[in-house]
């Protein structure tokens, strides 16, 4: 008997595993944060910085970052997971009737039951009438719309029924670039072809038909691109389309047989004077018949964003329009399989699309709380704008919508070339040493594609008044440091 030991190797390696996989990168968790990680650790271990906290300004966490929840969500929400709060009389008459209806909705009327896995009907009726009001009457059939476990969910389930194909007729995806990096991500995953076309930095980071004709002809090269992402408003470049950019969009993909999926998560995120949120399904509609029976298009939204906030819930729908009716029993089967969505995330879009009307005991405090909200991010945005403005070196459109603004950064050349010594991105390479000197965590341009040979970061407007001018201050003398130390 040899005392031998067996040496094997481990079933799943990094050689042996799903390739695909090992390509995707999201960078608004990436590097740089995990490294804030380790940094917060090091603070309470006592570790001497030249700064007290992290600033995590790279995700649009609006909870973490102070943004306060809507009371009414709250109580309702409350009152669904411990109905013995029904019999309090703490709670206004208006949330009690909200969760009861949500409860009733409820198998053995609890929201830890499954739902049905499109979700609750009531819940997608309230989706519908809300749709329907928000569109100025354009109808919508609760039977197109599906909740989902955020909007993410919605744009992968999505994704994964328009790919198919090999080599040169695999499905390729036209998306924006700057884009938000759950995109280029699902693609990775999918081993789909990311498609990109660019934003227009000098125009406000608009849509521009020409260059979504260019990057359509250059991608029929090599793949078939059958579908055309859009997020408006803009993430992470802030930007709220007008109205005849999104008439022009709508032609271009009926015209190039494209199908269209329109990720408008910041639909209630608009600031900019004399800017307007318009859905792709009501000018589609508003364009009549020829462009509203055919054109295919999913839209999305979530309760992740907005005045709500509310990330954690993962709370989201999806509605599709114009889809052939054998892949709509595809969808439906293939969301089954998940079995539904949390229930309380469904329960909460269902307060964010019938939320208190005139007249109901709530509705006054609903309504300052969510303007109030609201306002606050549309100072932010000007705020931050004007700030960064004043940096010499430093370029930032009007954050016109959503919640983060992408400056332009001009990187002196000796930092560029160290930054490629150490094979990082030269916005990257900024953006660990603002981190490692000030704690401030931002996401570099890099994580979600820009224009060659230019450089940025994103960053978002939600840290509190008096912690964004700081972090301002602290990114403006960053700045003028390592300009100065690298030129």
């Amino acid at each position: 008997y040899s005392h031998t030991v067996f040496t094997r190797d481990k079933v799943l390696t990094i050689h042996t595993m799903n390739p695909t996989v090992k390509k995707v990168e999201y960078a608004v968790r990436g590097p740089i944060v995990q490294r804030a990680v380790q940094i917060e650790k090091e603070l309470k271990e006592g570790v001497k910085k030249p700064f007290t906290e992290v600033i995590k300004a790279n995700i649009g966490d609006a909870h973490a970052m102070g943004q306060q929840p809507i009371t009414f969500f709250r109580q309702v929400l409350a009152l669904c997971s411990y109905p013995e709060l029904l019999k309090d009389n703490m709670f206004p008459e208006d949330a009690k009737n909200r969760a009861r209806r949500i409860l009733q909705a409820c198998g053995g009327s609890s929201i830890g039951a499954y739902s049905a896995s499109q979700g609750i009907e009531c819940v997608r009726q309230d989706v519908a009438r809300y749709i329907e009001c928000r569109d100025g009457g354009v109808p919508c059939d609760p039977d197109n719309i599906y909740l989902t476990t955020g909007a993410s969910d919605g744009i992968v389930t999505m994704l994964k029924l328009l790919v198919c194909g090999e080599g040169p007729t695999r499905t390729g995806v036209m998306i924006s670039i700057p884009q938000y990096p759950l995109y280029s991500a699902a693609l990775a995953e999918l081993a789909a072809v990311q498609v990109n076309y660019y934003l227009n930095e000098d125009k406000c980071w608009s849509m521009d038909v020409s260059e979504l004709e260019r990057s359509l002809s250059e991608a029929r090269k090599y793949c078939n691109p059958k579908a055309l992402c859009v997020i408006n408003p803009g993430n992470p470049t802030g930007q709220v389309q007008s109205r005849q950019c999104i008439e022009d969009v709508i032609r271009f993909a009926a015209k190039e047989h494209l199908f269209l999926m329109a990720d408008e998560v910041y639909q209630d995120n608009v600031y900019a004077e004399g800017c307007q949120f318009h859905s792709f399904k009501k000018v589609l509609f508003e364009m009549g018949p020829q462009y509203s029976n055919t054109v295919e298009l999913a839209s999305f939204h979530s309760t992740s964003k907005c005045y709500m906030g509310e990330c954690g819930f993962r709370g989201g729908y999806m509605e599709v329009i114009n889809m052939d009716p054998e892949v709509k029993a595809q969808l439906t089967k293939l969301v089954s399989v998940r079995l539904c969505p949390p229930v309380p995330g469904q329960a909460l879009m269902d307060l964010v699309v019938n939320s208190p009307k005139p007249g109901e005991p709530s509705y006054n405090n609903f309504m300052k709380e969510r303007t109030a909200t609201l306002s606050l991010l549309a100072e932010k945005a000007k705020l931050t704008k004007e700030i960064l403005n004043t940096v010499p070196g430093i370029t930032c459109n009007p954050v016109q919508g959503a919640m983060y603004s992408f400056p332009k950064i001009s990187l002196p050349e000796k930092a560029i070339k160290e930054a490629k010594a150490l094979g990082q991105a030269p916005d990257m390479f900024y953006c660990m040493k603002m981190l490692e000197e000030t704690g401030i965590c931002l996401v570099p341009g890099s994580g979600f594609g820009q224009k060659e040979g230019t450089y940025h970061f994103r960053m978002t407007i939600l840290p509190p008044t008096d912690k964004l001018k700081i972090l301002l201050a602290k990114v403006k003398e960053f700045h003028q440091k390592f300009t100065k130390q690298y030129s």
